[in-house]
């Protein structure tokens, strides 16, 4: 117990300068006895440390304060540390504690805390990390016995109303738990949830994919006889890359795990890509199948015949002839001269627009364009929506 000469101030620090030369030792009589260090903080970069000064015990009437503060370099101070610091801490330095007259230290410290943290981008940017923040003393060990003050649903209520910050990450739970001490350390954690805002990703990355696939889509109504579908199409796949090239920083470093958000970027390139083969294809039997030897029977059976019905693309038929009708000799020679005429105009034409078998393979390929065509709308459908549904579920359960 302290003595006080006189009831002010100045009497009361003269009567703590024997405390003040003991700061060196733990504060305790005994020196097996444990001192308890309770531990509060929030989600802010405050840290609140509390233990027990045996030394120090007074009488508020008689020295006529219950708390002073005191410089901080004068009294033995707990060596807190957090497990997970990386860098340090450039949070601005209180040079002074609370002292109360019943020994009770506060030491009230503002801390920035730049903390390392595994993280699973399987789901980003749509992911929810599971972080922790732990407290121990490396020199005192099993000396000191850790607590935590205010309980993680208080923690996290109070860090929710002062978290301003419009930062990338959203708080949306804190756990505490008593980890296991080990012989030299004893120590205390905090399992911060947190969740990343989507948005920036979704406005830079989703959404201008999903536009571009959706051009590639609804380039297959463009006629490949009549238009350079593929140059159309090229042209895509070109700023397409270019545009994940300049979007490249906002993608996360993968290491073992590769984000679904990477898969659907690449399924999107993929998709394009498979597009212009098939256009150069289609482009080829439409436009170069003059010279070709006549459909195979199985490929106009197979592809005519079923497929294009499927499509709802039946093959063309031949005009069906007419028989000779019974008609007076001007007639007949009239007719004969017709036919004669229609026989130079099927000659000419197929001059210039290919044999039948030309015509044949023009239409086997219309057949594989629609059928390719529904195809692609069916992979884009089943992909994007798993996808989708998988963000959804690991978002909405964090």
């Amino acid at each position: 117990m302290l003595s006080c000469s006189r009831p002010d101030t100045h009497s009361l620090l003269a009567a703590l300068q024997p405390v003040f030369k003991l700061r060196p030792i733990r504060p305790v009589v005994n020196i097996s006895t444990t001192t308890n260090v309770t531990i509060d903080f929030i989600m802010f970069g405050i840290l609140g440390v509390y233990w027990k000064n045996e030394f120090v015990t007074w009488d508020p009437e008689e020295c006529g304060a219950r708390q002073i503060t005191v410089p901080r370099k004068l009294l033995w101070v707990p060596d807190m540390v957090i497990n997970e610091f990386m860098e340090k801490n450039s949070a601005p330095f209180v040079p002074y504690s609370y002292l109360y007259s019943d020994g009770l230290v506060l030491d009230a410290q503002p801390v920035r805390v730049v903390s390392s943290c595994r993280l699973d981008i399987y789901l980003f940017p749509f992911d929810i990390q599971n972080c922790s923040l732990s407290f121990n003393s490396y020199l005192h060990g099993s000396a000191m016995q850790l607590e935590i003050l205010t309980s993680a649903e208080e923690i996290f209520r109070y860090s929710k109303e002062v978290m301003t910050t419009m930062g990338e990450w959203e708080l949306i739970g804190l756990t505490a738990k008593k980890l296991e001490p080990t012989s030299t350390i004893d120590d205390s954690g905090h399992y911060v949830t947190v969740r990343r805002r989507a948005t920036l990703y979704v406005v830079n990355l989703l959404i201008p994919s999903c536009f571009l696939i959706t051009v590639d889509l609804f380039s297959f109504m463009l006629p490949p006889k009549d238009v350079d579908r593929s140059l159309f199409k090229m042209t895509l796949i070109l700023g397409y890359t270019v545009f994940l090239i300049i979007m490249n920083d906002l993608l996360p470093i993968t290491g073992e795990t590769i984000p679904l958000l990477n898969v659907f970027l690449s399924l999107c390139l993929g998709l394009m890509v498979a597009s212009l083969l098939e256009t150069i294809l289609i482009t080829n039997l439409m436009c170069g199948s003059t010279h070709y030897s006549p459909v195979p029977r199985w490929i106009r059976v197979l592809v005519l015949q079923i497929l294009g019905k499927l499509v709802r693309l039946p093959p063309n038929e031949a005009p069906e002839e007419k028989g000779p009708l019974c008609e007076d000799e001007a007639l007949q020679e009239l007719k004969n001269l017709s036919s004669d005429l229609q026989a130079v105009r099927l000659q000419v034409e197929q001059q210039l627009n290919g044999s039948p078998s030309s015509e044949e393979w023009i239409q086997v390929g219309s057949v594989i364009d629609r059928l390719l065509f529904i195809l692609y709308i069916l992979f884009i459908t089943v992909s994007f929506i798993t996808i989708i549904i998988i963000w959804v579920i690991f978002y909405n359960n964090p």
